[in-house]
């Protein structure tokens, strides 16, 4: 099974939409650290639909909470700070997608400790800093998924 964590995740329907996503694929998703709305919140409920039954949820107070409930995974941080593109991975079972808040992205010391484990999304075109937060992680986990179902 794939992960995806958000790290303090800021917009409702991006959570709810990213949400609905994880239930339609089998995904784990884990919230970490303070969210910028209440998780009873309505718009990430709309967003969510009615699947929210189906939605693998976990909760943690910090990325210590979160490495803790996954010890044998493998943690991959998204950020646009890095040249590694998602596509040079190859992605194995357990893997850990982690992105941060839609404003300001991953903290700079948490990608430092893991540079090595930083990925990006290509964007050719210079004038657009980053992705919308649902549509990022459609692609990488969609990518995360196709490569484990194949092998």
């Amino acid at each position: 099974m794939i992960h995806v964590a958000l790290y303090e995740p800021e917009i409702p329907p991006n959570t709810g939409n990213i949400a609905r996503l994880c239930a339609a694929t089998n995904t784990a998703l884990h919230v970490v650290g303070p969210t910028g709305f209440r998780m009873d919140d309505r718009t990430l409920k709309r967003a969510g639909l009615d699947y929210w039954e189906h939605v693998k949820l976990f909760r943690h107070i910090d990325m210590a909470e979160l490495y803790a409930a996954l010890p044998d995974s493998r943690f991959l941080f998204l950020t646009t700070k890095t040249e590694r593109p998602y596509t040079s991975v190859e992605f194995r079972d357990g893997d850990c997608l982690v992105f941060g808040p839609e404003t300001r992205g991953l903290p700079e010391d948490l990608l430092r400790r893991n540079a090595e484990a930083c990925l990006t999304i290509p964007m050719p075109n210079p004038n657009v800093r980053s992705l919308n937060l649902a549509t990022s992680v459609g692609i990488v986990l969609y990518e995360a998924i196709r490569q484990v179902s194949a092998r």
